[in-house]
């Protein structure tokens, strides 16, 4: 058995290995920041419910407004990993924005900006790279790989921040400078490590536009992942309210309010690997659907009334959550792309995902503060649950 697992860690080659370390310390660096941020704004700047969902929508969504032009300059030149590393450098130079905002929303909210569209740019030819270096039937596992990776990073993140809090208590500001030193390492790996990936399909061309994106919609099974992925992330609750929700329901001291973030990412980090092989095996739909059904599981939690005990269910949820839907829908998607377009599509899906993503904060932070914040994750609960059965039965055909 030891064998066995070693050649399924070795089998995605190096650039998977170094693209996933990459990702490791990005992620340090911004769960750092993102562990923090929810706390910072509402408890020190006193910001509303409706001005975190705009924060908390740009944070989630509006990478996609960069994505699939980051996309489309990738396939044209080639050069997925010069467009990538320029995001990854986006990223880490936004740490300095945080740095001299001094508290200011706008100077927040500018900042987080600058971060999302750096990781909008970067994630669909990371994404390509990593899918141009296995073959097919091993796309699940190199997504896992990855992923598990990445998690890590999302899980050490939120435990530095909480050491440093715990060090100097409500000094949000203090992960700052940390998280940026994070971030030029990840920088420093993919520039000096991972090497672009030629491809060698026949009727690769150098002359590729928006319109060759939107013919990608043709495809019968990639236009229902699109739109299956878009309806089902616009009701989906992002996880800053989330975790606010368990911490009133719980009533826990803000302090270990980064620790949510260190137990979802844990159970990420043990569920990735064998969600992906176990995608390979049944179906990569199939087990998004899946991983659609838990956070029915989550919302169920959410809205309990005098079982505080249930709330522990929540990080186990939710990584599981993750770990069957984030790497999984890529794996689903590339199987459905042709090389030569492969990391436009890959960004016109995360584009779609991402745009939801915004509309799904500010939709949630709109109706909490209109109604209460009951009121909003069961008005999403109802809309997901809509939108669910309207897109397995759109997928209920496996491929």
């Amino acid at each position: 058995m030891p064998a066995t697992r070693q050649v399924a860690w070795t089998a995605v080659g190096r650039t998977v290995i170094f693209l996933g370390i990459t990702s490791l310390l990005t992620d340090i660096s911004a769960e750092m920041v993102s562990a923090v941020l929810p706390l910072y704004m509402l408890y020190q700047l006193q910001a509303s419910p409706l001005q975190l969902g705009i924060v908390d929508g740009i944070y989630q969504g509006i990478s996609g407004l960069v994505r699939l032009g980051a996309g489309i300059v990738a396939d044209r030149w080639r050069r997925q990993k010069d467009v990538a590393a320029a995001g990854y450098a986006l990223s880490a130079v936004s740490r300095i924005g945080l740095l001299v905002s001094a508290g200011a929303l706008g100077g927040i909210a500018a900042s987080v900006l600058v971060d999302r569209i750096g990781k909008g740019i970067r994630t669909a030819p990371r994404d390509a790279l990593i899918s141009l270096s296995v073959p097919q039937e091993r796309l699940g596992l190199a997504f896992g790989v990855h992923r598990a990776l990445d998690t890590g990073g999302a899980l050490l993140g939120p435990l530095f921040a909480f050491g440093l809090l715990a060090l100097a208590p409500r000094s949000f500001d203090i992960v700052f400078l940390p998280s940026f030193s994070f971030g030029l390492l990840g920088l420093g790996v993919i520039l000096l490590f991972v090497e672009n990936r030629e491809v060698t399909a026949p009727t690769a061309s150098v002359s590729l536009a928006l319109a060759d994106c939107a013919r990608l919609l043709r495809i019968p099974g990639f236009r229902k992942l699109v739109i299956a992925a878009g309806l089902l992330t616009l009701f989906t609750v992002s996880d800053a309210f989330i975790y606010i929700g368990l911490q009133r329901q719980g009533s826990f001291d803000l302090g270990l309010f980064p620790l949510l973030y260190v137990g979802t990412a844990s159970f990420y980090l043990l569920l990735a690997l064998p969600a992906g092989g176990l995608a390979d095996r049944i179906g990569r739909r199939r087990l998004y659907l899946a991983g659609q059904l838990l956070m029915l599981g989550l919302f169920v939690v959410l809205l309990a009334q005098g079982l505080s005990w249930l709330s522990l269910l929540a990080l186990p949820i939710l990584g599981a959550y993750y770990a069957c839907t984030d790497g999984v829908l890529m794996a689903a998607a590339s199987c459905q792309l042709d090389e030569r377009l492969r990391t436009s599509g890959l960004a016109l899906l995360t584009t779609v995902t991402s745009l939801a993503s915004l509309g799904s904060s500010i939709l949630m932070g709109t109706i909490w503060s209109i109604g209460g914040m009951d009121t909003a994750f069961r008005c999403l609960a109802v809309a997901f649950l809509l939108a669910f059965g309207v897109s397995a039965w759109s997928l209920r055909e496996d491929s």
